[in-house]
């Protein structure tokens, strides 16, 4: 968790705590953005000699828009990649649906040993929904919200509702054969 919420932990820090006016700690914020996801990708690779595929497409775009936010100083590029992150999720799992391909599946399979191919089809149907949810809400929030109204929101508001939705998909996986023990280590009952 620390590899995928420590550069967005970084952005909102330094977006909070740095001085200026508020371009100058977009910018500030932004950098050091850039800075943790480069940081995450290199500990990932340090330490298990693999980048997941989620992290290589969030820091390659965390990268392209931080970069154009810098230059052009708007914080509009920065705001948009959640938009453009869950808009790519939600396709790639769609795509992955309409041609029988469980994508999902093959990045979360060891996290959820025993799930049925149904169970899995209905995990990737709601997370997709949930992914087009999401890039819906962060376009709603930029254009409502000011720069710190729409971080506050990124902050309180979208990492607790994913980890919320996460917690909510667990009775549909336990009803869809995920394995919360190997079944030799299951207790044996007393015979009488």
């Amino acid at each position: 968790m620390g590899v995928d919420y420590g550069p967005l932990v970084v952005f909102f820090a330094v977006n909070s705590f740095a001085p200026g006016s508020q371009i100058e700690r977009v910018l500030a914020a932004t950098a050091a953005f850039m800075v943790a996801i480069v940081a995450a990708m290199g500990w990932s690779w340090w330490k298990v000699r693999h980048i997941s595929p989620m992290l290589w497409m969030s820091g390659a775009l965390v990268l392209v828009f931080g970069s154009l936010t810098l230059y052009f100083h708007d914080q509009t590029f920065i705001q948009i990649k959640p938009t453009i992150v869950y808009a790519m999720f939600a396709a790639i799992l769609g795509f992955g649906l309409a041609t029988g391909r469980p994508l999902l599946q093959s990045l979360l399979e060891s996290a959820y040993p025993g799930l049925t191919a149904k169970g899995w089809r209905l995990l990737t149907i709601n997370w997709a929904v949930f992914f087009v949810f999401q890039a819906v809400l962060n376009e709603v929030m930029r254009g409502w919200l000011d720069w710190d109204g729409w971080v506050t929101f990124k902050t309180w508001g979208v990492i607790p509702m994913t980890l919320v939705f996460a917690i909510a998909n667990i009775p549909l996986l336990l009803r869809h054969g995920l394995m919360l023990e190997d079944a030799k280590d299951a207790p044996v009952p007393p015979e009488g």
